[in-house]
């Protein structure tokens, strides 16, 4: 970099001669007639088709920008011409910005991590503080969600019994959000005052976060119904009278695993339990994942980092301002943007730190 911070060398970052590649080898396979049989793969097809060519599309207008600038930089040094480069220096930070981004998205390679994100939060022990931290962490990724253009869906939301929650799962829909949110699996301890003592007194909250991909409908997982518990309930969430009075929530237990599922989110008991198996499936294939990846050290801390009392991050509220990441010693003093959902450099520091394991 030159002195205004040039990003003079991005290229090789982003594969892109992979990509087109395989853009290239993508549209030679939708021209086969007999793949407009297969209406699954072709929407698989036409999914990853339209990812690279966003991606492309990204890398190529970035490319753009910078040589606009380098070409601006030598006309303004040959002219001094400090107004041109003062223009140059602005225009720089917006593309070192994007190419962040851009290096971002890079790490997210793996078989899911394009996909949508299923994600929970349970309070732990510890009544009104922790389900209180369990609605911070709700606000927290719904504001993350919102900040990269990713749609919610509330699909079970269990209040606590003074403040807060006791657990919910979200659907977080967009190209990605498994890639990104991934990162977030594990316990999150939270120090500050407790606004729910009167006498003021510093209290330490955990709430655990579980992040499992949306995967699609006809993925290879066997659920026999002799494994399944199914049990009813009258839905609290949105609907209107016609979800309080008829017990159309779903919870599901699969036995052989321990997972428990609950969906609330549809009017009615079939659309719940169709919601609830494909997310108990989506759960399954991501406890499969982890068991073939098992051996590898990232996927023992992460095992590890779910555990009770091993938290991967802090957020200290007092007696002084910090959010560390334990797993890579990402730290910032800026606790309230963090809460707002700015949480793209534990992201990025996590996902590095996966590549060098």
């Amino acid at each position: 970099m030159n002195s205004i911070g040039f990003p003079l060398n991005f290229g090789g970052l982003f594969d892109l001669d992979q990509k087109k590649k395989r853009l290239v080898e993508l549209g030679l396979a939708a021209e086969n007639p007999s793949l407009w049989e297969k209406p699954d793969e072709m929407q698989k097809l036409n999914r990853e088709k339209t990812f690279l060519e966003k991606a492309v599309s990204e890398w190529d207008s970035f490319s753009q920008r910078l040589e606009d600038c380098k070409v601006l930089l030598e006309m303004s040094a040959e002219a001094s011409d400090e107004a041109t480069f003062l223009e140059v220096k602005s225009e720089i930070k917006q593309i070192q910005k994007l190419g962040e981004e851009l290096e971002l998205r890079r790490l997210l390679n793996q078989e899911l991590d394009a996909n949508s994100a299923y994600l929970s939060i349970n309070a732990g022990a510890g009544g009104t503080e922790s389900c209180d931290w369990a609605a911070m962490l709700f606000r927290m990724y719904s504001r993350y969600a919102d900040s990269h253009g990713y749609k919610i869906q509330i699909l079970d939301m269990n209040e606590g019994d003074e403040a807060g929650i006791k657990s919910c799962t979200i659907l977080v829909e967009g190209p990605y959000a498994y890639g990104y949110l991934k990162a977030e699996s594990g316990v999150h301890r939270l120090v500050r005052i407790s606004p729910f003592d009167s006498n003021a007194r510093r209290h330490t909250s955990f709430a655990s976060v579980f992040v499992w991909a949306d995967v699609d409908d006809n993925i290879n997982i066997e659920v026999k119904p002799e494994d399944l518990k199914v049990e009813t309930f009258r839905s609290s969430g949105a609907g209107g009278q016609h979800v309080n009075r008829t017990d159309s929530a779903v919870r599901m237990y699969h036995l052989p695993s321990g997972i428990i599922i609950q969906c609330q989110t549809q009017r009615s008991q079939i659309q719940n339990r169709e919601r609830a198996l494909k997310m108990l499936k989506a759960a399954l294939y991501e406890k499969e994942v982890e068991k073939r990846n098992r051996e590898k050290d990232a996927m023992n801390s992460q095992k590890k980092a779910n555990e009770w009392g091993s938290q991967i991050r802090s957020y200290v509220m007092h007696p002084y301002q910090m959010v560390k990441d334990h797993r890579t010693d990402c730290e910032t003093s800026q606790v309230a943007d963090v809460m707002d959902g700015k949480l793209d450099q534990f992201i990025m520091a996590f996902l590095k730190s996966q590549l060098k394991s």
